[in-house]
């Protein structure tokens, strides 16, 4: 049985709990959500203790933290520091302008499949012998972007499937390639790429202040739990030093 300064934390608190904190093993998963429950428990108590409304859990705790811990604003210096030596995280992504005519083919339908398979040959054929026909071949796509040629506009990593992602990768500007997605079939055509850059520190400062905040802020919680957590009895469970889900 877990206590905080007298109050018990059920087991079927825990076990709730457990579907927030997945681990590679069930001991570990339930260490974990006993530790959110543990520190839930501490902020809530010294919440009430400040005269916090707590019937409103998330907002107590929220009110709690603004009083109790305050966190600088990163200066010029430090985020310019940070940037430096964190430069590859600060890079605008790759992307690819890219075009595409899509026949559409339930995955599971072989016949269905089939025919868009077959109508897309027809068509990387067509395209081959007369490419400037790309556009008016795009209003027989299944896809909204036949209202503008076929036109993706600039596609970024994470924001199409992972097939249509990994041909984008593999093509060379001006290729044109079928590719099979669980959308159906898509006569693809790459326009360009656009190779990530460096970006400027003026670009990047608000973010990396955000960040360096964040981080800070993060820091400052896990102290100020450690010592909610050296005042308290504490009773079934080690507390070991505040890490990850203290805060969330």
């Amino acid at each position: 049985m877990i206590q905080v300064n007298g109050a018990t934390i059920p087991e079927a608190a825990i076990a709730a709990e457990m579907q927030h904190h997945p681990a590679a093993s069930r001991d570990a998963a339930w260490h974990a959500a006993a530790q959110a429950l543990v520190i839930r428990q501490l902020l809530l108590a010294e919440a009430a203790r400040q005269g916090h409304d707590t019937s409103n859990e998330e907002a107590a705790v929220e009110a709690l933290l603004a009083t109790e811990v305050t966190v600088p604003e990163a200066d010029e210096a430090t985020c310019r520091r940070w940037a430096a030596a964190n430069q590859p995280r600060l890079r605008s992504p790759e992307a690819w302008h890219a075009r595409h005519i899509l026949l559409a083919a339930h995955p599971q339908d072989p016949a269905e499949r089939a025919a868009a398979e077959a109508r897309a040959a027809e068509l990387l054929a067509e395209l081959h012998a007369a490419p400037d026909r790309f556009a008016q071949l795009a209003t027989q796509s299944a896809c909204p972007s036949r209202q503008q040629g076929g036109d993706l506009g600039l596609v970024e990593p994470g924001s199409t499937v992972p097939a249509f992602e990994a041909a984008l990768r593999a093509m060379a500007p001006g290729e044109l390639r079928v590719v099979a997605s669980p959308y159906g079939v898509h006569v693809l055509n790459l326009l360009r790429s656009e190779p990530g850059r460096d970006l400027p520190f003026e670009a990047v400062r608000d973010r990396v202040a955000a960040w360096l905040t964040e981080a800070s802020f993060r820091i400052a919680v896990r102290q100020y739990i450690s010592v909610l957590a050296g005042r308290a009895q504490i009773q079934g469970f080690a507390l070991a030093a505040a890490d990850g889900p203290l805060v969330q």
